[in-house]
């Protein structure tokens, strides 16, 4: 109940809600499924709240666990009193519970416990209370050859030891100086001696100083990549003129020797314990924080790359370009069912080009092909200008697909399982059509860390970079609903309830028996129990099926619900289906019961108005500037459309068919102050850019989208290493669900959080 409290202060919710939203998640619904099937128990909590209590909930099971283990530990070495034991099991931050047993804690042997063992524990106490006395006077009697303290001198060096340990153990201070650190640290680089050929890369931080709470996630991440290379040194500190100041406001009560000889031990306490333990703090809180915005910019991005418009079932005519090696062309029918693959050579020569214009011609025409998709790769723009002049049928699509990570694929266990005989080319211009066909269903066979949308994703927490991304993917799959007679099995693991297991056992009862003819008939797969059909049933379609429920967001458990309305209307269940007006016809709350209240209604009429309607925008056709194909034929000044490929916390990467994305730098995104891209900006988004900048050398090409073309903006690529030409922290987006724990729920590894953010 404690928890439950603290998750729904934390997160500004209902206890209620947050209670039976754990019980759901205990029971093992999902987060789509508690989102869009169980809004009355949560009170219509949307899938970012669902997700931030379900998180917030395992910090909290974290913080007890590590709470159980602390008591066990000071009740096991005689520590623990019933005070201690409050203290303990009412802290709510893992930094304040590791600052109370901080002095309990089991210690190897320091310089301060080997100054106990020669008995000058009653010297440190009597000078620490700042009496006024004179230390070395008191310290002559402590002198004992037999216990290695020869002189007074040597009494009070050991007493010092321990004095700085008890400084350093002091909860007061430790919060202060933590405060200070998130306030006012400074994170800086300098290149270590004879690496300044080796990091060029990392030039722009060769001298870099900015105060911590200002660097964004990528100039932090760029840093500790620097230095993890031996590039860089870093450091991450306030000036030690102000942390001594606390200390000594904290520590010293008098002006006498033994205050002056406190006033050394604090000094050497900063110096030897406490700058090293805030710096690492420091550096832990600063690189979660830098991890959660990048890994926030990856899942925005690849959450609108997933959901970008898909083409339909159509015939298409895949490409994968390529010169030497030629172009890998398959056909597939619109199921995605590869039908023929072949190899042309054009761009090769006249007798090349004639041939394979022949064989183009002769697919298009033998399998009546209605679009193209032609890889953006290596010979996309060329390949694209071929096939575009064969005089093919003008109703027929023609157009360029991102092939990011299509490689991949082509080597990955699925495509060999799918084309055991294929050469990888050929499994890669699969992939491509497809991707045409559905962006969704082809992309989520590959690892979202190969698609090229990230910033920094190999710097980042790989587990909670992992989790975050297969979030966002299950999100979406679920978003749109999945054919459950046509989806891969790659596809239908990330449908709620199910997995790679029983998503291989739905493709192999398919397969045996046929398509499936209604939503029950799932009941029959192997090891897909009631539970899982629960979860699972109201995000797989059934088109032409049985009953027309099955091909909508309807749960089987809502059929009852709509067979009693379509009786009320004295009509049948088939005849409700487009039917805008249901909400004006029926009094809802007729059909209302402990279980079903309005919303889930609400939603059952939304449905039936459209069902199965995919969220997607529409399919729109893009084509790239005639003429231009490379950066030789770019010239500063042009306007030219382009797509956002990707976007991160300084600018927006823009396809604009030269075969090297250029930068809309932050400052060149709009006439206007922009502070977040995103808020401008999205992946596969067209856009019209103008060219400002261009540096052959390095590959690199600076765009604008303002209306007027003003200063060049940075020059730069994915690679690049910037930090004084990138801007401060981005603004966040509070619509995913890493985003609104940042905002309302106070991370318990992060003791820093709530300061950074001042």
């Amino acid at each position: 109940m404690d928890n439950i409290s603290i998750i729904s202060g934390r997160l500004e919710l209902k206890p209620a809600q947050v209670t039976e939203t754990l019980a759901l998640l205990d029971q093992g619904a999902t987060v789509p499924f508690i989102a869009r099937y169980r809004k009355e128990a949560t009170g219509s909590l949307d899938e970012v709240a669902v997700a931030e209590i379900r998180d917030l909930s395992a910090q909290l099971k974290e913080l007890d666990a590590r709470k159980a283990a602390i008591l066990a530990s000071l009740e096991k070495n005689g520590h623990l009193t019933d005070e201690l034991g409050d203290r303990v099991r009412s802290t709510d931050s893992l930094a304040a519970l590791e600052d109370i047993y901080l002095p309990y804690r089991p210690k190897r042997r320091t310089k301060g416990q080997q100054a106990r063992e020669k008995g000058l524990e009653p010297l440190a106490e009597a000078v620490f209370a700042q009496t006024g006395m004179d230390p070395e006077s008191r310290a002559a009697d402590f002198v004992d050859e037999e216990k290695g303290v020869e002189t007074p001198a040597d009494a009070l060096a050991g007493a010092m030891d321990i004095m700085a340990e008890w400084i350093n153990e002091q909860e007061t201070v430790r919060k202060a100086l933590r405060e200070l650190y998130a306030k006012k640290s400074t994170i800086a680089c300098r290149v270590a001696t004879g690496m300044e050929e080796k990091g060029a890369k990392f030039r722009d931080y060769f001298d870099w100083t900015e105060p911590l709470h200002d660097a964004p996630s990528h100039r932090i991440l760029a840093a500790r990549r620097g230095e993890r290379e031996e590039v860089l040194n870093l450091t991450i500190r306030p000036t030690e003129e102000d942390a001594l100041q606390i200390l000594h406001t904290l520590i010293i009560t008098g002006d006498g020797p033994d205050s002056a000889l406190v006033r050394k031990a604090l000094e050497q306490s900063y110096k030897r314990l406490l700058s090293r333990a805030m710096e690492t703090e420091a550096r832990l809180l600063s690189k979660e924080r830098a991890d959660q915005e990048a890994i926030t910019v990856f899942a925005d991005n690849l959450r609108e790359l997933l959901l970008s418009p898909p083409m339909g079932a159509r015939r298409v005519l895949g490409i994968d370009p390529g010169f030497r090696t030629g172009c890998k062309v398959v056909c597939l029918d619109s199921q995605g069912k590869l039908l023929h693959n072949d190899t042309i050579y054009p761009n090769m020569g006249e007798q090349k080009d004639r041939k394979a214009a022949e064989t183009i011609r002769a697919l298009v025409k033998r399998f009546d092909m209605e679009a193209v998709a032609i890889g953006n790769g290596t010979a996309g723009r060329e390949t694209e200008r071929f096939v575009k002049g064969l005089g093919l049928p003008k109703e027929l699509i023609i157009t360029l697909v991102n092939e990011s990570g299509a490689s991949i694929y082509s080597a990955s266990e699925t495509a060999r399982q799918e084309f055991p005989d294929l050469d990888l080319t050929v499994r890669g211009a699969v992939s491509i059509g497809r991707r045409l066909m559905d962006p969704l269903s082809e992309l989520v066979k590959i690892d979202p860390k190969s698609i090229g949308v990230g910033q920094y994703q190999h710097d980042v927490d790989q587990t909670a970079l992992k989790k975050s991304l297969d979030d966002t993917v299950i999100s979406c799959v679920n978003g749109v609903g999945v054919d459950v007679n046509r989806a891969s099995a790659e596809l239908l693991t990330y449908v709620s309830g199910l997995g790679p297991q029983l998503a291989r056992n739905i493709v192999g009862y398919r397969d045996e028996n046929g398509p499936f003819q209604s939503r029950k008939t799932l009941l029959k797969v192997p090891r897909l129990g009631p539970k899982a059909f629960e979860q699972c049933a109201g995000f797989l379609r059934i088109v032409d099926g049985k009953n027309p429920l099955d091909a909508s967001a309807v749960h089987p458990e809502s059929y009852g619900i709509v067979d009693a309305m379509a009786k009320d209307l004295h009509a049948d269940v088939a005849s409700l289906i487009g039917r805008t007006d249901l909400k004006q016809a029926l009094d809802l709350s007729v059909y209302t019961t402990d279980t079903v209240g309005l919303p889930t209604l609400s939603d059952i009429c939304h449905e039936l108005a459209k069902p199965g309607r995919d969220p997607r925008d529409d399919f729109k056709l893009f084509n790239y500037r005639e003429g231009v194909e490379t950066m030789d034929d770019l010239e500063e000044g042009m306007r030219l459309p382009g797509v956002v490929t990707n976007v991160t916390a300084f600018g927006a990467f823009v396809d604009i068919g030269v075969h090297q994305d250029g930068l809309v730098h932050i400052s060149e995104m709009s006439d206007k102050f922009v502070k977040n891209p995103a808020d401008v900006v999205k992946v596969h988004q067209k856009v019209q850019v103008t060219v400002i900048g261009i540096d052959k050398p390095r590959k690199r090409i600076s765009l604008s989208m303002k209306s007027r073309t003003g200063e060049a903006g940075t020059p730069g690529n994915r690679e690049r290493v910037t930090p004084q030409s990138q801007p401060k922290p981005k603004a966040k987006r509070q619509t995913k669900p890493q985003n609104r724990r940042e905002e309302k729920g106070r991370p318990f590894n992060n003791p820093f959080a709530d300061l950074l953010k001042k």
